[in-house]
């Protein structure tokens, strides 16, 4: 029947690819049910601990640099080693930020709970991005990393911010008390996601280093000289990167602080996000296999920059949870922007060329959050996220103009 065409082709496009694929489909779902249990609360647990909005930036900031400076290291020894040990540590890592952070009494305590979150993020999702980026075909990359995001924000993604604002509410309510024992359940359910890689990804190199190794430095110099467009890009990424610094963290603290919103809106928010990533990434991602990567991120960027006005305007819940609905646009055109990324290398750079992107993004961010945190605390909090939007406006919308699509772009493997 015709309305079952779409899961018989979905189930098609899923039967066809690579089994370490599928496998870091199911990882990323589990761990973003974990992490939209709390991320409604985690600044506003940073901020309860004690810090002002400068201190939270700072929180952000360091986890950042830490893991900016062993990117293009993570992403060397991939290249050379595979993935599967490097994804194995920088999940333990999370496990133990998430403990970090259930053991912490201060905020200066969170500090070391978000370097190792933000470590265990940068290696886990590097491991990842090289599996997703050498195992998916061009033709279908935008598609498949959108079902990887769609997957990881459907059922899990819509359920986990609802069960995390139960939970918040049975231990007490917003507050240090009511959030803490959140942090136990992300720390369990991320060590089966450590035994899910454990047991079922292969321990396969997925590609072979094409050149002798010239040493460290010299290899990353020859990959930037390789293309001129890498450093456009470097630019183009380290902007689209930004709300992790200065947009994310400060967004649930603003939707409480200053709108009111409680726990249950707080998680709606949340789950409105996931709604539209569910409803639409895969539609957005076929189109960005077929028409193009930019055409959609055209579509996409501007209705995440509403998001952050609908926010600062909001008069009421509805319109929180319509930022929130908003914000879903990010998740979508992140992984399509990720696919021009990986197609502006071949397979046996993916490892040291994501290794530069991140580094480049995380370090940036580092220092922009530090600066969100001073524009909350100096000027008012609502500039922090129009100054997102004026810096995205302003620098990244025209070099994406700029950049050549990369849907048809071939490199020998």
């Amino acid at each position: 029947m015709a309305f079952l065409e779409p899961f018989s082709k979905g189930f098609h496009f899923w039967k066809k690819q690579a089994r370490d694929w599928k496998v870091t489909v199911l990882r990323t779902s589990i761990d973003k049910f974990s992490y939209q249990m709390i991320s409604p609360y985690l600044s506003i647990y940073i901020v309860a601990l004690g810090a002002t909005a400068t201190e939270l930036g700072f929180v952000n900031s360091t986890g950042m640099v830490m893991a900016g400076i062993i990117s293009p290291f993570i992403g060397w020894l991939i290249d050379r080693r595979g993935p599967k040990n490097i994804y194995l540590s920088g999940i333990a890592l999370l496990a133990l930020s998430y403990l970090t952070y259930f053991l912490a009494f201060s905020w200066s305590m969170a500090i070391y709970a978000m370097i190792a979150y933000w470590v265990g993020f940068s290696i886990s999702t590097q491991s990842c991005a090289t599996i997703c980026g050498t195992c998916l075909k061009n033709e279908d990359r935008a598609t498949g990393m959108t079902i990887c995001e769609t997957a990881a924000a459907g059922v899990l993604g819509m359920a986990a911010p609802l069960i995390g604002a139960w939970l918040v509410a049975y231990f007490g309510g917003i507050g240090t008390a009511g959030i803490r024992p959140v942090f136990l359940f992300n720390f369990a359910i991320t060590l089966l996601s450590w035994l899910l890689v454990v047991t079922q990804l292969s321990n396969n190199r997925l590609c072979a280093i094409s050149h002798r190794s010239s040493g460290f430095f010299a290899d990353f110099k020859e990959i930037i000289k390789s293309n001129p467009l890498l450093r456009r890009w470097l630019i183009i990424s380290a902007v689209g990167n930004l709300p992790h610094g200065m947009v994310f963290p400060f967004f649930q603290v603003f939707a409480h602080k200053v709108k009111g919103a409680d726990e249950f809106v707080l998680g709606l928010m949340v789950t409105a996000a996931s709604l539209t990533s569910i409803i639409l990434a895969i539609p957005l991602g076929k189109l960005a296999d077929r028409l193009g990567r930019r055409r959609i991120l055209f579509f996409t960027i501007p209705l995440f920059w509403s998001s952050n006005i609908v926010l600062v305007l909001s008069p009421n819940p509805i319109f929180l949870i319509i930022a929130g609905a908003l914000q879903g646009f990010y998740w979508i055109g992140a992984p399509i922007a990720m696919a021009m990324e990986r197609e502006l290398v071949s397979p046996d750079r993916m490892g040291r060329w994501l290794g530069i992107t991140r580094c480049t993004r995380l370090l940036i961010n580092a220092l922009l959050a530090v600066v969100a945190g001073l524009i909350w605390d100096k000027i008012g909090s609502a500039y922090v996220f129009l100054s997102f939007v004026a810096i995205d406006v302003l620098l990244r919308f025209p070099l994406l103009i700029m950049m050549p699509e990369t849907l048809y772009t071939s490199h020998e493997r």
